[in-house]
């Protein structure tokens, strides 16, 4: 039998050189699903992105949805990308098979949670403020530089991880400090900044909008100390002060005390990232 993937409408380009298009997956010519592969703007639109792949129940556990994801790879080197992503929610487990099957990689997770509705309480030997403009410039630099760096680490080139890291803070800092609806706000404990967090909107679900916490870390020499519990929660306190109901955020897979502070704050794993190179 021979699987093939058939267009379903014109390739779809961009003016920033971004590129998609849907597909029917077909068996000896026999629609059995679809499949739509777009490319990633935060990359350069050098990683394709497999958006949706279904097969239609008749045909499942037949090892279709693992055959179009290879001839989707192939689609994906024509369009000149050098690596295939995937997010998947964490109970899909055939879909998880499937990935590590193909020798995809976990890069990331996505975690959620419901605001409360009461403002939790900090610490009482810490107080908090807005960072300045002298401290946002430090922070600015040093962010970009640890976003590259973590990008890197997972198999990124340098060129593209600067990129994104770049383009991550043009979209959600065009005015920087100043821009609407975002916080930046500093951890002060006995007159020495221990902390920072930056929380601002973004949808946190499909056609859901809440609170983002876009970044969050403590100062090396202060770790340990509980600092970073107090960070989320003041995000928390954010999130709430805007009227969102949602507070979302981003981890690298291999951040496991990161994870562990999260899910003691009751957040849930909503999607796992994957990605794998195209060699």
């Amino acid at each position: 039998m021979t699987t093939t993937l058939r267009p379903t409408g014109p390739l779809q380009q961009a003016d920033d050189g971004g590129k998609s298009r849907s597909y029917e997956v077909c068996v000896n010519s026999r629609r059995v699903g679809t499949i739509e592969l777009g490319t990633e703007a935060g990359f350069g639109h050098t990683a394709g992105t497999i958006q949706a792949l279904s097969i239609d129940e008749p045909d499942r556990r037949r090892g279709r949805g693992t055959v179009a994801a290879l001839a989707a790879e192939e689609v994906l080197r024509g369009w000149g990308c050098g690596q295939v992503l995937a997010s998947v929610p964490p109970d899909a487990a055939p879909a998880l098979r499937m990935l590590e099957s193909l020798g995809y990689i976990e890069r990331s997770r996505n975690m959620d949670k419901a605001v409360p509705s009461r403002a939790p309480d900090l610490p009482a030997d810490v107080e908090v403020r807005s960072m300045n403009d002298a401290e946002y410039a430090v922070w600015e630099a040093g962010t970009l530089d640890d976003y590259a760096r973590n990008w890197m680490a997972r198999g990124v080139p340098p060129e593209q991880a600067r990129a994104k890291a770049e383009a991550s803070h043009r979209e959600n800092l065009p005015e920087r400090l100043a821009t609407p609806g975002v916080s930046i706000s500093v951890l002060v404990h006995a007159g020495t900044v221990v902390g920072h967090v930056w929380v601002g909107p973004r949808e946190v679900r499909p056609g859901e909008w809440g609170s983002w916490v876009y970044d969050v870390a403590v100062s090396e020499d202060q770790r340990g100390k509980g600092y970073g519990r107090a960070l989320m929660l003041l995000a928390e306190r954010t999130a709430l002060e805007t009227g969102d109901s949602l507070l979302g955020l981003h981890v690298f897979a291999n951040n496991t005390p990161a994870i562990r502070l999260y899910e003691s704050l009751h957040y849930a794993t909503t999607n796992l990232n994957f990605f794998k190179p195209l060699l």
